[in-house]
C-alpha cells in the first residue's frame, strides 16, 4: 500500500508506474484504492470509479471495475457529497456525517479488495490524504484503517518538491498510532529536482531516525503532464503554444475535466484555464464551458464571475462554444429540478445559447458510448456520466449519432454546440475534423498512444530510481 505523508505527493502516479512495472513482468496486477474523492470520474464494468483508479488499471493492462475503487466520493458543496459505493451511488452526506457513515463502509472495500486479491498476483493499494490526519483515524477506511483490517504492508511517500521532506515522514511516524507505525515497512522520497545524491545525508536522516528502509528518490517526471490528472488542483495556468486559444473557465466544482488533456497536446493549441476572478479571453477561438458536479450551482457561479458576459462578447467577436455535459446544459433556455435533486426544487434560467431545456431527475446515466460525428463519420469512444434529460429544437442538429438516435445539440449558425458525450476528443480522427472545421491546423498526436508511451516511459522511470524488487518482496 502507497501511502503519503500528505495530499499530493504523487500516490496515483506511482501506483500506476508500479502497475505498468509488474504488468510488465508478467504478473496479474490490480489497482486499488479503498476511498477517492474526486468529480474526475470514469465508467467502469458496474458503475463509476475515480479517474485515477481507471488510468492505473490501463497502466496494469486490464479493463476498470468497480471493486478497484469501491468507495467514491464526489463533492456537491463545500460542506457536503455523494458517496457512490461499488460503483452506484448510496446516498449524499454532509461532511460532518459522514464520519457515522464511515464503519459501514468497510465491508464492501473488504469485499472489494479479496475479490481482486483472487484473481491477482499482486494488488497495489493508494491510500488518500495522509495517516497523519490523526483527526480523521477513527473508522478510518482509507489509510491505516484499511492498512490493518487488510495486513496490508505500506510504503509511506513523501515530496520533496514542497520542502521539509524529513518533517513529514519523521513526523508521521511520530504523530501516528505504534501499531499504525508498524505498519509502515519502508519510505520513499518523490519529486526531487537535481541531483538525487545532494539528499544523501536526508535519506539517510530518515532511515536512522524511523528505522525505516529506504526504498529509493525518485526525481520529478517531466512527462506526467500527458497522463490524466485527477486533481482540480493541477489545472491552473496554460497549456501549449499554439495560435488557437481554447479559453475553459474553472468552474468551483468542475468534473471529467480530463475531457481536454487531448487537446492540450496539440501543438497548434494553447488551453487556457481561467480561475475564479479573471475575465473569459474575448479573443479566444473556442471556449469550452467543461462538466460540473453541481450543475445550477455553478451555473450561479458562473454568473458571479461574471463569465455569461465574456462569454457574450467573445461569441459576438467570432468565438465558438462548446458544452460538455453540464456546461451542455448550462447552454440552455432553463435547468428544472423539480425534485430538489441540486438543491431547493424549481428551475432556473440557462444561459440561452441554445434552444434546448434540461429537466434533472433521479435517474443517473452511467454508460460507455459509442458514437459517429456526424459532420465527419469519425467513430468516438466516449463515456455519460450525469443526471438530466436534455431536449428542444436545437437537438435537430445533433453533434453525433448513436445507435441511430441523436446527440448533442448544434445551433443553427453552428457557433454554439453541446453534448452529453466525455471523452470526445481522445479520438484522434473526431479531435482532427472538429478543430480543422474550427480553423486550428491540428497536428498528427495519437492521444491513447501517447498515454501508454507515457506510462511506459514513467515505468521505466521508476524500475531505474526505487527498488521494485523489494517492493515486490514486500507484498509476497
Amino acid at each position: 500500500m502507497i501511502q503519503g505523508a500528505g495530499s499530493n505527493v504523487g500516490k496515483s502516479l506511482l501506483v500506476a508506474g508500479l502497475c505498468r512495472v509488474f504488468a510488465r513482468q508478467g504478473l496479474a496486477v490490480r489497482p486499488f484504492k479503498p476511498q477517492n474523492m474526486s468529480n474526475n470520474a470514469a465508467v467502469a464494468t458496474g458503475g463509476e470509479i475515480g479517474r485515477a483508479q481507471a488510468l492505473q488499471a490501463r497502466a496494469a493492462g486490464v479493463a476498470p471495475t468497480v471493486h478497484m475503487n469501491p468507495v467514491l466520493l464526489k463533492p456537491e458543496s463545500e460542506t457536503g457529497a455523494q458517496v457512490i459505493v461499488q460503483g452506484q451511488r448510496l446516498t449524499t452526506v454532509r461532511a460532518r456525517d459522514y464520519a457515522r457513515l464511515k464503519p459501514d463502509l468497510m465491508a464492501p472495500v473488504l469485499d472489494s479488495f479479496g475479490r481482486l486479491c483472487a484473481e491477482a498476483d499482486i494488488v497495489i493499494v493508494e491510500g488518500a490524504g495522509s495517516p497523519a490526519e490523526v483527526n480523521l483515524r477513527a473508522g478510518d477506511i482509507a489509510n491505516m484503517g484499511f492498512a490493518r483490517a487488510a495486513g496490508v504492508p505500506v510504503v509511506l511517500v513523501g515530496d520533496i518538491d514542497r520542502g521539509g521532506v524529513i518533517a513529514q515522514l519523521v513526523g508521521t511516524q511520530a504523530v501516528i498510532d505504534p501499531e499504525d507505525a508498524a505498519m509502515i515497512r519502508g519510505f520513499m522520497v518523490n519529486k526531487f529536482r537535481g541531483d538525487p545524491r545532494l539528499f544523501d545525508d536526508g535519506y539517510q536522516f530518515i532511515k536512522d531516525r524511523t528505522g525505516w528502509p529506504g526504498f529509493g528518490v525518485v526525481p520529478w517526471f517531466a512527462e506526467a503532464h500527458r497522463l490524466p490528472a485527477e486533481d482540480a488542483a493541477d489545472l491552473a495556468g496554460s497549456r501549449g503554444t499554439g495560435s488557437f486559444l481554447i479559453a475553459v473557465p474553472q468552474l468551483s466544482r468542475i468534473a471529467n475535466f480530463d475531457d481536454l488533456d487531448p487537446l492540450a497536446q496539440e501543438p497548434g493549441v494553447t488551453l487556457q484555464m481561467i480561475p475564479a476572478g479573471r475575465p473569459l479571453p474575448v479573443e479566444a477561438d473556442l471556449i469550452i464551458l467543461p462538466g460540473s458536479k453541481a450543475t445550477i450551482a455553478d451555473l450561479a457561479y458562473l454568473r458571479a464571475q461574471g463569465w455569461d458576459i465574456d462569454l457574450a462578447a467573445a461569441l459576438r467577436r467570432g468565438a465558438r462554444v462548446l458544452g460538455l455535459c453540464g456546461g451542455y446544459q448550462m447552454l440552455g433556455q432553463t435547468i428544472a429540478d423539480p425534485q430538489g435533486i441540486e438543491g431547493p426544487a424549481g428551475s432556473v434560467p440557462g444561459l440561452g445559447l441554445l434552444n434546448v431545456a434540461t429537466v434533472m431527475n433521479a435517474d443517473k446515466r452511467v454508460t460507455e458510448t459509442m458514437a459517429t460525428h456526424i459532420a465527419s463519420g469519425a467513430p468516438v469512444r466516449g463515456y455519460e456520466i450525469h443526471i438530466g434529460r436534455t431536449d428542444g429544437p436545437d437537438r435537430a442538429t445533433p453533434l453525433f449519432d448513436v445507435a441511430g438516435q441523436p446527440e448533442g445539440a448544434i445551433r443553427p449558425d453552428g457557433r454554439v454546440m453541446g453534448s452529453y458525450l466525455h471523452g470526445m476528443f481522445a479520438a484522434d480522427g473526431f479531435r482532427r475534423r472538429f478543430l480543422a472545421d474550427l480553423g486550428a491546423t491540428p497536428g498528427n498526436t495519437g492521444y491513447d498512444s501517447t498515454v501508454d508511451r507515457t506510462l511506459d516511459a514513467l515505468a521505466d522511470h521508476l524500475e531505474t530510481h526505487v527498488d521494485c524488487p523489494g517492493l515486490l518482496a514486500l507484498a509476497s
